[in-house]
């Protein structure tokens, strides 16, 4: 059965996103004004009398708990007798934003964003971002179990190995990096003071999370201690998160 974005796309002025969409994605969108509000990064706003500001940031929001949801949905079913933390991180790996970018580029999502010359789109953040805001451009546009079956049949099975990923490492470092991005939240680890001892440097790491101390941590290697330093700071986020 041949769907109305296919005619749509026909007669559109926008028949190269249409096109583009269609192949990275296998579907024409129905609503095509949703995808290119989810490609177009704050750099690139339009404002509105109103104050209202035109961007892809609040489709992001959207399309972050959406593909949450699904990815949450995916490992609950996929592995019956793994606990939570299991699932958890699991689910870090998939949706972390150093994943989602990489995710993006590999797609060739990032091609399409729109943003000002004074930020390009291949910056830090912008392709995972326009991932997240397209899912959420999605969900909108087709419904919830379209929006599924893509998240599942176009990127999971497609874009990730899981048993590779499995064995994936996710350190104390990535984990903090990961909830310093989704919170909007300054990060800094800050190598605060350097020993020498035995013919060796002890180095001293402070996690800075908005000018404000969380942990220290030393060891013998700055990336060491960093990452001991995050272990302490991440504990201390989840104790707080929990109570």
């Amino acid at each position: 059965m041949i769907s109305r974005g296919f005619f749509k796309s026909l007669y559109s002025s926008d028949k190269s996103l249409f096109r583009s969409i269609k192949n990275i994605f296998g579907f024409y969108p129905d609503n095509i004004h949703l995808y290119k509000l989810a490609l177009r990064h704050k750099s690139a706003t339009i404002k509105k009398i109103n104050g209202i500001k035109i961007n892809n940031e609040r489709l992001e929001y959207l399309g972050d708990a959406i593909l949450s949801a699904v990815v949450a949905d995916y490992l609950f079913r996929r592995y019956p007798y793994k606990n939570e933390g299991f699932l958890t991180e699991m689910r870090s790996k998939i949706v972390s934003r150093n994943s989602l970018n990489k995710l993006s580029r590999r797609l060739g999502l990032q091609q399409l964003i729109l943003s000002s010359s004074s930020h390009p789109r291949h910056s830090k953040s912008a392709a995972g971002d326009a991932f997240e805001a397209f899912i959420g451009a999605l969900y909108l546009d087709k419904g919830y179990q379209f929006t599924h079956k893509i998240i599942i049949s176009r990127i999971i099975d497609i874009q990730f190995d899981m048993e590779q990923l499995v064995e994936t490492e996710l350190s104390y470092k990535s984990r903090m990096i990961e909830w310093a991005q989704k919170e909007k939240n300054k990060l800094e680890f800050k190598v605060v003071d350097e020993i020498f001892e035995k013919n060796k440097k002890r180095y001293f790491v402070a996690i800075v999370v908005n000018e404000k101390t969380i942990s220290q941590s030393q060891d013998f290697s700055i990336k060491g201690a960093e990452n001991s330093a995050a272990e302490k700071a991440w504990q201390k986020i989840a104790k707080e998160t929990e109570n």
